[in-house]
């Protein structure tokens, strides 16, 4: 047996430390070549070759643990900490009859419960590190709630910045709006009774290029600006990762070098969309004005229509992530649809299911915002309510206009941040899970890395 200092099983040899006053040693075997015979005891008796213990031994059940001499009826303390496992009591007897078992690797290994290293065993397990947070959301992979929770920190934590890019979209295409409709949707449509027996179908084809020339002119001025606030609310919301606040000037100087190619990009998408829709619609209408078999245009038609806005939609989903990557990543309009495609592929359902939500929680908070506006600007015009709910007849006045366009103005300059928000922090959040980004992030914004569990402060928080 040895003297090893550790913690021995009830029942083995206890070692030289600890031992019970007026024990003695215990004898060696006595049938181990070269062993000499068993000296005297102090009392005169020697012990006999057979026996191996001293005749001095406590009562059974009542060996302790070797780090001193506790009353008989005293539970047995727990063990001493190991030097390197956070307190976990080494094993029982190793090979060779060591009773101190294996204590664990030696400091600075990097184990648990040794410097490097996670937390001790003994200290509470508590899973890894919070990431560090220097912006509006943690350096690490996105939940769906992080991701809209990082677009409403960004307008809430900047809202002088990020408010007056979308205040000022939205005022231009709220007024394009109200104007175009007022001086030239009312008059082209005042010449059409939709709700009257006596309309013509001459009638409606005469008003038919004005109302789409009007619709046109308020889609195209209201693309123009969505597509600038989309530039600088993504630069602005880039910054908001890393904690860095930026003023509109300084966003519109990142952002402007970038502006022809994003025309470019909104252009090409617009026309692939155009062009599947068209290609899924144009058998069907063929074949309805050929007037062979107009049940069979129909259905032909409905099927092609189904088809195209299957097609599109996954077009839609399959792109969506062109326009960040093209903004902060300096590429082509090409190579900017290329990374999207790679950034989406293999979480198309992730990414269609996030951008619905955010698209129903948009038109719900434009809805709430606006319908109160549009039942005061009826009350207050006098068109009364079947003029609102489009059966008097009649068309709002400018009154109503105005009122309406108030509200518009507000769900959309509410609103538009947060599509543009999500967008930009679905991309990243893309890349942190396919290209550890946030290494890089936290870098660029001057913290520790993920692992060390130290997250930093969220501006305005």
């Amino acid at each position: 047996m040895t003297d090893t200092p550790g913690w021995a099983s009830p029942g083995s040899a206890p070692s030289s430390e600890g031992r019970e006053p007026g024990a003695s040693r215990p004898a060696e075997p006595a049938d181990r070549p070269g062993d000499t015979p068993p000296a005297p005891q102090a009392d005169g008796n020697a012990q006999s070759p057979g026996v191996k213990w001293s005749t001095e031994q406590p009562p059974p059940g009542q060996w302790s643990a070797p780090t001193g001499a506790p009353s008989p009826n005293q539970t047995p303390p727990p063990p001493p900490p190991g030097p390197g496992w956070g307190g976990r009591p080494p094993m029982g007897p190793g090979p060779g009859g060591h009773g101190g078992g294996y204590a664990g690797p030696p400091p600075g290994y990097g184990g648990y419960g040794t410097p490097g290293g996670y937390g001790a065993w003994g200290g509470g397990w508590g899973g890894p590190p919070p990431a560090a947070k220097p912006g509006v959301i943690p350096l690490r992979p996105l939940g769906v709630g992080e991701i809209l929770d990082g677009a409403v920190s960004t307008m809430r934590t900047y809202w002088r910045t990020v408010l007056g890019v979308s205040l000022g979209v939205a005022l231009v295409t709220t007024t394009a709006l109200v104007l175009m409709q007022g001086f030239v949707l009312n008059d082209a449509l005042a010449q059409v009774q939709l709700g009257s027996r006596d309309a013509n179908p001459d009638d409606v084809f005469r008003a038919l290029p004005d109302v789409m020339a009007g619709t046109g002119i308020v889609a195209v001025i209201s693309t123009i600006a969505v597509i600038i606030a989309t530039a600088l609310l993504t630069t602005i919301t880039s910054r908001a990762v890393l904690g860095r606040p930026v003023a509109l000037g300084e966003a519109w100087r990142d952002a402007r070098p970038q502006l022809p190619r994003l025309f470019g990009l909104i252009l090409l998408l617009g026309l692939i969309v155009v062009g599947v829709m068209c290609a899924g619609t144009l058998p069907g209408i063929l074949v309805m004005f050929a007037g062979d078999d107009v049940v069979a245009g129909a259905g032909l038609l409905f099927l092609g229509l189904l088809g195209a806005t299957v097609v599109t939609t996954w077009l839609v989903i399959r792109f969506c992530l062109s326009t960040p990557a093209l903004m902060l990543e300096r590429q082509s309009i090409v190579k900017a649809m290329s990374r999207s495609a790679k950034l989406v592929r293999g979480s198309w359902w992730r990414t269609f299911g996030i951008l619905l939500l955010t698209g129903l929680i948009v038109r719900i908070v434009q809805a709430l915002i606006a319908i109160p506006f549009t039942v005061v600007g009826a009350a207050v015009s006098g068109d009364g309510i079947n003029n609102l709910l489009g059966t008097g007849g009649g068309h709002p006045g400018w009154t109503a206009l105005v009122i309406q366009g108030i509200g518009t103005l507000i769900g959309s300059a509410l609103t538009l941040p947060i599509s543009a928000g999500v967008t930009v922090l679905l991309y990243i959040d893309q890349r942190i899970r396919r290209e550890a980004l946030d290494l890089e992030l936290a870098r660029a914004a001057g913290v520790q890395a993920s692992v060390t569990g130290s997250p930093g402060p969220v501006p305005g928080s």
